[in-house]
Parts: C-alpha cells; sequence; structure tokens
C-alpha cells in the first residue's frame, strides 16, 4: 500500500509539471527535477480571450453609429423550451436578406430576461460564428447589476459581439451619480448602446447623464424610447440615438434627425422597414405599416411578435412563461393585417393561418 500511494503522488504530479523532489539516501542532498511536456502540446504565447484587445475592439464605435436599421430578434423554442437554432437562423437570414443591417441578441424581444447567462453568451457566440460577417450583433448584457453586466459584457465581447446593449439597472433603482458611475463600468468594454426605456426600468435616463457620458469613446449612441424630443435634444447635441419606438420611428428617422430605429416590427416586415429608413420621407407607407405597429403593442411585447410569427409558420407556437398568446379574436385580427399589406412583405413563406389555443405550448420548466 505505500509502494502504491508513493506511485500516485509522483506521478500525478509529474503529470501537471510540478516539481518533484527526490532526496539521495547516501548524502542527504535534495535535488529537484521537472517533468516537461511534448512540445507538440505547448501552446506559445497564449492569452485569455476576455483580455483579448483584438478581439474587445475588433469592431470600431463608428461602425455601430452608422447602422439605420437594427431589428431586437426573437428568440424561437423548442417544445421542450430549448432554443430552436434552426428557427433562429432562419430568421437572422431573414433579416439579412432583407437589408436590415444589426440585430439586438437576446434583448427585450428576444426575452433575455428569460435566459440564463450561460444561454445568453451560447446564443450571441452562434449569431456571431454564423453571420457576424454579414451583420452587426449586439448582445444585450444589461442587467440591474453592474458587476453582472460587465461580467456579462466581457464575456459577451469575448465571443465576437461587435456592440453592447445595456439598460439603466431596474428596480432597484439608483441615483444620477450611480447611473454614471454604472455606464462608466461597463462603456470600458466596448462599443455599447444605452437603452432607455422608463416603462420597463422604472426609472428615466435623463439628458445630462448621456452627456456627461458622450465624452467615452465607447458611447455608440442611445436607443430612447421617451419621445422625439428627446430625440432632438440629442441629435441637437450630436449624439447618435435610433428610436426604439415602432410607431414614431419615421418621423424620429426624417423630421427628428434619429439615425434609425432598433425595431420589433422588423422582425415581421423587415424590408418595409429599411424602405421607412432609407428610402426617404414616406408617409403613405408609414401609414401602411401603422395598423401593424399598434396590432404588435397592445400587450406588452413580445407577446404579440411571439403569436405572430408563429401564425406565419416560421417558429413554433411555443412561448416560455409568463408570456401567453394572444387571444383568438386577435389572432383573427393577424391574419386579416397581413393579407392587406401583402403576404409577400412578411418573412416565411407559408400561409398564415389562425392558430387554435391547443395549437400553442406553454412552458415553465426549460
Amino acid at each position: 500500500m505505500a509502494m502504491l500511494k508513493s506511485y500516485c503522488s509522483s506521478a500525478c504530479l509529474r503529470g501537471f509539471g510540478f516539481p518533484v523532489r527526490r532526496f539521495n539516501a547516501d548524502d542527504g542532498n535534495k535535488r529537484s527535477s521537472y517533468w516537461k511536456p511534448p512540445q507538440a502540446a505547448v501552446i506559445p504565447d497564449i492569452h485569455l480571450p476576455m483580455r483579448s484587445f483584438e478581439v474587445k475592439n475588433r469592431t470600431s464605435t463608428d461602425d455601430i453609429k452608422c447602422l439605420r436599421l437594427i431589428t431586437a430578434i426573437k428568440t424561437p423554442y423548442l417544445p421542450d423550451g430549448r432554443f430552436d437554432i434552426e428557427a433562429y437562423d432562419g430568421l437572422v437570414n431573414a433579416q439579412i436578406e432583407n437589408g436590415v443591417e444589426g440585430i439586438i441578441v437576446g434583448g427585450t424581444t428576444g426575452e433575455g430576461q428569460l435566459m440564463t447567462w450561460d444561454e445568453h453568451i451560447m446564443l450571441i457566440g452562434h449569431t456571431i460564428n454564423c453571420f457576424g460577417g454579414k451583420i452587426k450583433v449586439v448582445g444585450n448584457t444589461g442587467s440591474n447589476s453592474t458587476r453582472e453586466a460587465i461580467r456579462g459584457s466581457e464575456q459577451g465581447f469575448a465571443v465576437g459581439m461587435h456592440a453592447a446593449l445595456h439598460i439603466n439597472p431596474y428596480y432597484g433603482k439608483t441615483s444620477m451619480d450611480g447611473l454614471v458611475s454604472h455606464f462608466d463600468g461597463v462603456l470600458s468594454m466596448g462599443p455599447t448602446i444605452i437603452y432607455n426605456v422608463p416603462s420597463r426600468s422604472g426609472q428615466d435616463i435623463p439628458p445630462h447623464v448621456i452627456q456627461t457620458l458622450s465624452h467615452n469613446s465607447n458611447l455608440a449612441g442611445v436607443k430612447e424610447c421617451v419621445g422625439n424630443n428627446r430625440i432632438k435634444q440629442y441629435t441637437d447635441d450630436r449624439i447618435v440615438v435610433w428610436s426604439g419606438n415602432d410607431d414614431q420611428c419615421h418621423d424620429a428617422r426624417w423630421g427628428y434627425g434619429a439615425t434609425g430605429v432598433i425595431s420589433v416590427t422588423s422582425n415581421l416586415v423587415p424590408g418595409l422597414m429599411r424602405e421607412l429608413m432609407f428610402g426617404g420621407e414616406n408617409s403613405t407607407l408609414n401609414s401602411k405599416v401603422m395598423p401593424l405597429v399598434d396590432w404588435l403593442f397592445q400587450e406588452p411585447n413580445p407577446i404579440g411578435l411571439n403569436t405572430a410569427l408563429a401564425q406565419l409558420g416560421v417558429v413554433r407556437p411555443v412561448f416560455r412563461l409568463p408570456y401567453v398568446p394572444l387571444p383568438v379574436e386577435k389572432r383573427i385580427e393577424f391574419v386579416n393585417l397581413v393579407k392587406g399589406i401583402g403576404r409577400e412583405h412578411f418573412v416565411g413563406e407559408k400561409d398564415v393561418q389562425v392558430l387554435d389555443d391547443d395549437d400553442f405550448i406553454l412552458v415553465g420548466r426549460y
């Protein structure tokens, strides 16, 4: 037994490159020898990706500032509640084919609030790996905890995302100085869009906070949901801003100086939303799209979008709770909206249909 213990001790230590101390029984002198692994197993100049300047800054802030149409992409699910990656890839491809320039991964629309951090970073990494050369990938790595926001952003940039989206700390609100300190912490990680949506976070990010942060070279701009007058304040100060309200984005773009929109509706009609952002002022097209926008937001996002995409046949009718589909009368309204606007403008190739209540799967444990 003593011999076995001795063998295990020295063999295990050698395997990890630790010094193995031997004693000469005759003269008592100590000698140290080190086991070295084969050279083929040695990787020279190894570094941690999270600390890599090249990875973290592969996209400049200016590359993000010029984006006009960014889609807050939906995350589809399998019947057991896991991600449906095949359907997700189809959604992203539809955005690329219709000229969308960027996507938000795991935002409110993508239900990042229902994801674990592992799921979150995996989906960002998958999106970058498959589509990062064709579209800008902005990972929602915000949190009400500065520590988690920094760590999530560090991991997101490590897997290659082009920029981060950050909301202000929600529920446990902080002071104005606290907001500045929070965003200072996350801005150090890389190109960042700050997201102001008081209806969800419970606290407005006032212009003087953004102006204080505007000197940071990593601030790409603001996704602003307060309204077009606020947008005008930022554009007058030469701060890049995207409308966060689909119902106001046309006027924000052509009347108030917004760079573009971070859109929910473009999940469904990316070509029409691109035309609204790139084709010049077009009140006729805007009026054509508005009934769809109104329908989408009659209940909190992404309830309407999830219902719509399921009825278009591009995702399975699976909901992670607490989200549930719109009632059947609203589902019938959507079918009529699609026929009125034209099925050819919507993503997917299947005929739109009214789903029954029993067609939907609600998943509480996944």
